[in-house]
């Protein structure tokens, strides 16, 4: 990396709310073992180009796990900004605002979701190191889509109808690649998420992550498969 790079301050920040509709507690749910949040933590705290690993939370439980597995939570989050309708981009905001108010500096902050166990610190890095050469508002993890868009349709009334007006002729083989965000990492600019009010700005990349690595916890089935894996991970020496 060059001396510029080096000096910046790259700031992980992994936002955690105590409280979740969908599953109760999830960012501590038990999964292989460890606490879910651990796992990125640990992701985080393995990477070359993060400078800080911060928790954001509101959950003073949550707060103690995180600096057990080696991350810093130097403030709560207010409750007003952990309400299940509260977006994420405020939180990020806070902690960054937080870090320069106690005369800390912030080049990139880099938002890695507790809920994406299987990303790791090849994936950190790359992202970051993208954000680095192209200059870019943001780097954004993706991963490629199972199902075309081209091959998708909706319901008007019980009317089956092509998503975008008419079948498409092209061949399934032949259909251009489409991706999905997987939730995995936001690589942002300070002045674009500051200023800008944006994890994304104008000028958007892509770090492409394999799908294998880029299951996303929402629901108890995917903890439940999470844990499966994750211990056929560790049997095989993998984590």
């Amino acid at each position: 990396m060059s001396s510029k790079s080096e000096a910046l301050s790259v700031v992980g920040i992994i936002p955690a709310r105590g409280g979740s509709k969908g599953i109760p507690r999830k960012n501590l749910h038990d999964v292989a073992g460890k606490p879910l949040i651990a796992y990125t933590i640990e992701a985080a705290k393995k990477s070359r180009l993060l400078t800080r690993v911060i928790v954001s939370t509101d959950d003073e439980e949550i707060a103690g796990v995180a600096k057990y597995y080696g991350a810093e939570v130097p403030v709560l989050r207010p409750k007003e900004l952990a309400h299940d309708s509260s977006p994420t981009i405020r939180a990020i905001r806070h902690m960054v605002g937080h870090i320069e108010e106690q005369g800390g500096k912030v080049d990139v902050a880099v938002t890695l979701q507790p809920t994406s166990p299987l990303r790791d610190a090849r994936d950190i890095d790359g992202t970051v190191k993208a954000l680095f050469d192209t200059g870019a508002d943001s780097v954004i993890s993706v991963t490629e889509a199972k199902h075309s868009p081209y091959l998708m349709f909706t319901l008007k009334g019980d009317k089956l109808v092509p998503f975008f007006g008419e079948e498409t002729k092209i061949r399934r083989q032949d259909l251009p690649k489409v991706y999905s965000l997987n939730g995995a990492i936001y690589a942002t600019q300070r002045d674009t998420l500051m200023e800008g009010n944006s994890l994304y700005g104008k000028d958007i990349r892509a770090y492409v992550m394999p799908e294998e690595r880029s299951l996303d916890v929402d629901t108890l089935l995917d903890l439940r498969i999470m844990d499966l894996l994750l211990k056929d991970q560790r049997r095989n020496g993998r984590t």
